[in-house]
């Protein structure tokens, strides 16, 4: 038999309110337990052959207020400061990434942290799984399968293994992750944990509808947009992004994100070899990987809100034509720049390749969208910015207006 010993005092100290001893024995006893008083505020009690949920003075104290009622408990206020409040501004931000990725659409996954080498190593369609070195890795000593006997060093390995998963059952998958990459580094006691954020995107725009088929695939634009929503709701300026080259992706399909002069991540199309080691379906995936924790470091700790103008807009749209190797980011940054205070949005909306256009050449429409603040602005004021940005993309850029 199981013997407890309780006394009055620590029934007071959980419970908050004193218990006589002849009445916490009165409501034990009703429940078969056997009292036995040994001290002037202890009583020893024999807890019954049935009641195996009973085994510490904590189990006693429960039912003692179980029985005589939890309502009959007074409230009592704590009787002492509260600690100071602190918020955790990583969490929130974080937090705040998730609700922007899921309000765009996307669901949130949650992988292992473990994988294994060759998983690994196919994220590079060069590298084989000899080529890889355990010294770069956190290698586990008693893993439970093969499969999970390293830490990851890429959020990409897990999440195309997901997605692989998933879409041998549905025909869209939509997801992100926000995780931590386990980087061993040579001479380190301890690898460095940075928290990682990757996002993959598969299968078609819309759902099924009896309407059409739900119209085309996801595309790369698809993924950037979302990222440019990600960026813009986190107050995060001085973005560009970069063509480039990667091993995951396929060459002319990716993209590198940079803030400022600081790389970001990557986004892009997965290359076809790639795709053939996670088993992927024979359709474009597309996926991106950033470094979260150098991307809310860029989050300011507060920000301006201009007001809206209460003076129309003026709308024009101008087309160049310019050398077909010049980005188009270059060309609307430019325009921005030139079109100064006044010029509050630049957006393009058409490229266009071949005749009448030279070879070598493309055509470049933008939308530009002049506003002033305190009045209303007159054609000859637009037109001279216009004329301004004329000159100097023709001076920097070689450009020419489209007749």
């Amino acid at each position: 038999p199981i013997v407890i010993g309780l006394s009055t005092s620590e029934v007071q100290r959980s419970l908050g309110i004193s218990f006589s001893l002849t009445a916490i024995r009165a409501l034990l006893e009703s429940l078969e337990f056997r009292c036995e008083e040994i001290a002037e505020d202890t009583v020893s009690v024999t807890v019954p052959s049935h009641r195996l949920d009973c085994q510490y003075p904590a189990d006693l104290i429960e039912e003692v207020a179980r029985i005589y009622g939890y309502d009959r408990i007074p409230t009592t206020e704590l009787s002492d400061r509260l600690p100071p409040q602190r918020t955790n501004r990583g969490l929130e931000l974080e937090e705040t990434v998730r609700d922007v990725l899921i309000s765009s659409g996307l669901q949130e996954m949650i992988t292992f942290s473990l994988t294994n080498l060759s998983r690994e190593a196919a994220l590079d369609p060069a590298t084989s799984e000899h080529d890889l070195s355990e010294d770069s890795y956190v290698v586990i000593t008693n893993p439970i399968s093969q499969d999970r006997s390293v830490m990851r060093r890429s959020l990409l390995s897990t999440g195309l293994e997901a997605a692989a998963a998933n879409l041998r059952f549905c025909d869209r998958v939509d997801a992100f992750e926000v995780g931590k990459v386990f980087l061993q580094e040579p001479g380190a006691e301890l690898p460095r944990e940075p928290r990682h954020l990757s996002i993959v995107m598969a299968g078609p725009r819309e759902d099924r509808h009896w309407l059409g088929t739900g119209g085309p695939d996801l595309g790369f634009f698809d993924l950037k947009g979302v990222i440019e929503t990600l960026l813009e709701r986190l107050h995060i300026v001085d973005v560009s992004y970069e063509a480039g080259h990667h091993p995951t992706f396929q060459r002319g399909r990716t993209a590198y994100l940079r803030v400022g002069m600081d790389q970001m991540g990557v986004m892009g199309e997965i290359h076809p070899d790639v795709m053939d080691a996670f088993d992927l379906p024979d359709r474009s995936i597309f996926a991106a990987e950033l470094d979260l924790g150098a991307l809310l470091a860029q989050v300011p700790a507060s920000w301006y809100v201009e007001p809206i103008s209460s003076y129309p807009a003026v709308l024009q749209d101008l087309a160049v034509v310019v050398d077909e190797h010049i980005p188009a980011a270059q060309i609307q940054e430019l325009i921005a720049e030139t079109g100064g205070f006044l010029l509050k949005e630049v957006r393009l909306f058409d490229v266009y390749q071949g005749d009448p256009i030279p070879p070598g050449k493309r055509s470049l429409a933008f939308a530009l969208t002049f506003q002033a603040p305190d009045k209303t602005l007159r054609d000859a004021v637009v037109a001279k910015q216009v004329k301004r940005i004329v000159g100097r993309l023709r001076h920097e850029l070689g450009a020419e207006l489209r007749a």
